[in-house]
C-alpha cells in the first residue's frame, strides 16, 4: 500500500475526529448529569457571574458556587477535547481535499478546512482564560481553632 502524505494526514486527522469526538461526549454526558443549579438555569447568568470574578466584585454564595463549577469544568482537560474535534475535523477536510486534488492547483474551497481550525483556537483560548479565573476564586478559610479551657 503506497500512501501519499496527504492521505496519511487524512487518516490521522480522521482517527483525532473519532477519538476527540468520544472524548467530547462523555465529557458532556458528564456535564449533563451535573444537578442543575437554579442560577445557572438564567440566560447569561455563567457568563455574569465569570465577569463579576474577573472584576474581584462581591459575590453571594450561589454566584461563588455557580463560579467554582464553572471553572473547574472549564479547567477540565476533557473539555479540550471538544476544540480538538473542531481542529481535527477542519485538518480532515483540508488534507482530504489536498489528497484529492493529486498535486494539481488547490482552490479556495480547498481551505475551508481552516474556518473550523481558527474557531476551535478561539474556543481554547477562551476555556484556558475561564481556567486561569481559579486563582480569583477566595480560598475558603479554614475555621477558627477553638481555645482550650485552662
Amino acid at each position: 500500500m503506497n500512501l501519499s502524505l496527504w492521505a496519511l494526514l487524512t487518516i490521522i486527522a480522521l482517527v483525532g475526529v473519532v477519538v476527540f469526538t468520544t472524548i467530547a461526549f462523555v465529557y458532556v454526558r458528564r456535564l449533563l448529569s451535573h444537578p442543575p443549579m437554579p442560577m445557572s438555569e438564567d440566560i447569561g447568568s455563567v457568563f455574569g457571574v465569570l465577569k463579576k470574578l474577573r472584576k474581584r466584585e462581591p459575590m453571594s454564595d450561589d454566584e461563588l458556587v455557580l463560579a467554582e463549577r464553572s471553572v473547574s469544568d472549564r479547567r477540565s482537560l476533557m473539555a479540550y477535547a471538544i476544540p480538538a474535534t473542531l481542529f481535527s475535523l477542519g485538518s480532515f477536510y483540508v488534507f482530504g481535499s489536498l489528497e484529492h486534488l493529486h498535486g494539481a492547483t488547490p482552490s479556495e474551497r480547498t481551505f475551508l478546512g481552516v474556518i473550523p481550525m481558527f474557531t476551535s483556537m478561539n474556543v481554547t483560548f477562551r476555556l484556558l482564560r475561564g481556567a486561569r479565573l481559579k486563582r480569583r476564586l477566595q480560598p475558603k478559610a479554614p475555621p477558627a481553632p477553638v481555645p482550650a479551657p485552662h
